[in-house]
C-alpha cells in the first residue's frame, strides 16, 4: 500500500482516499433520495453516531468503542425497519435501469434492425390532450420508452390498443369505469388503463397538488418514464420526468418534450417546484 501522509496516529493512502470518496458519493445519493422527508433527520443522527464510533475506535478507547459497536450492530436491523420505504424506493431507482425481461433484452439486440420502435401517433394524442384540457377532464398518461412496466400495467386493465383521440377521451370520461387511474403507453400503443401509480412523498411539491399530480411525479421518480397529468378542476397540465416537473406549457412545447423523451434526449429546464412557488392552481 502506498502511503500519502499521516494525520496524527492515522496513515492515509491512495486506497483510503478512493474508499472515502466512494462512501461520500453513496451517502450523498442516499441523502438526495430522502431529502425533504423526516427520514433525513434519522439518517443524519445515525451517521453522526457512526462517525463518533469510528473516531472512538481509532483512538483505541476500548470501553466506549465496545458499547457503541454493540449499538451499531443492532442499529443495522433498526435502520432496515425505520427506512423500509426509503430502502424500497432506493432499490426501485437502482432497478429501473436494469428492468429488462427476455422480450426487452431481445429488443435491445435487434433495435437497430427495427424502424417501428416507439412509433407514437402524436397527432391523435395531442388532439385528445387539447380536448381534455378544454373540457377540464382529469387525465394521467405514462409514456414508457424502453420498459413495458408490467408491474404497473397489471394493476389495471390490459388494452394493447391503437392510440386514438376517441379512445383516450372515452377512457378518461368521468362516466367510464377506466377513468380513475393512469393510462400506460408503450411502443406506440395503449398498453393498459386504470393503472395504479406510486405517489411521491416529496415535501417540496406544492400543497395544492393532489393525488393525480403526485402520482405523476412519483412514477417519474421510480421509473424512466415521462408522465402527463391534467387537472380535473382547472384543465392545467404538468409533465413529470426524473422526479422533476414542468407546467404552464403550450401544447407545442408539450409535444416537443414528448418527442425529446421518445428520442432519448437529455431533459432541459426541468425543476422541482419549491413550496413558495405554489399558485392558485387547484387539483383533484
Amino acid at each position: 500500500m502506498i502511503f500519502l501522509f499521516k494525520i496524527g496516529f492515522l496513515t492515509v493512502g491512495w486506497a483510503d482516499l478512493v474508499d472515502i470518496s466512494l462512501v461520500a458519493i453513496l451517502l450523498y445519493q442516499v441523502y438526495k433520495l430522502i431529502r425533504g422527508s423526516i427520514a433525513v433527520n434519522i439518517f443524519l443522527g445515525i451517521l453522526a453516531l457512526y462517525l463518533t464510533y469510528l473516531m472512538v475506535r481509532a483512538a483505541q478507547m476500548e470501553l466506549l468503542a465496545t458499547l457503541l459497536g454493540q449499538f451499531m450492530g443492532v442499529g443495522v436491523l433498526a435502520m432496515i425497519i425505520l427506512f423500509q420505504p426509503e430502502i424500497r424506493k432506493f432499490l426501485l431507482v437502482i432497478g429501473r435501469s436494469t428492468e429488462l425481461n427476455r422480450e426487452n433484452l431481445l429488443k435491445s439486440f435487434t433495435r437497430w434492425k427495427s424502424s417501428e420502435e416507439h412509433v407514437y401517433d402524436l397527432q391523435e394524442l395531442m388532439e385528445a390532450v387539447k380536448t381534455l384540457k378544454a373540457t377540464k377532464t382529469g387525465a394521467l398518461i405514462v409514456f414508457s420508452r424502453d420498459v413495458e412496466l408490467k408491474f404497473y400495467a397489471e394493476t389495471g386493465e390490459a388494452l394493447n390498443a391503437e392510440i386514438t383521440k376517441n379512445l383516450l377521451l372515452s377512457i378518461f370520461n368521468k362516466n367510464s369505469p377506466l377513468h380513475d387511474g393512469a393510462v400506460i403507453l408503450y411502443n406506440g400503443r395503449i398498453k393498459a388503463a386504470r393503472c395504479v401509480l406510486p405517489v411521491s412523498e416529496n415535501d417540496n411539491l406544492p400543497s395544492k397538488f393532489g393525488l393525480r399530480h403526485r402520482s405523476a411525479v412519483g412514477m417519474s421518480e421510480v421509473t424512466e418514464t415521462l408522465v402527463m397529468a391534467i387537472s380535473e378542476e382547472t384543465g392545467r397540465l404538468i409533465l413529470a420526468r426524473n422526479g422533476k416537473i414542468l407546467r404552464g406549457l403550450k401544447l407545442k412545447i408539450v409535444e416537443q418534450k414528448i418527442n425529446e423523451y421518445l428520442n432519448n434526449e437529455e431533459p432541459e429546464n426541468w425543476e422541482v417546484l419549491p413550496v413558495e412557488a405554489q399558485t392558485n392552481e387547484s387539483t383533484e
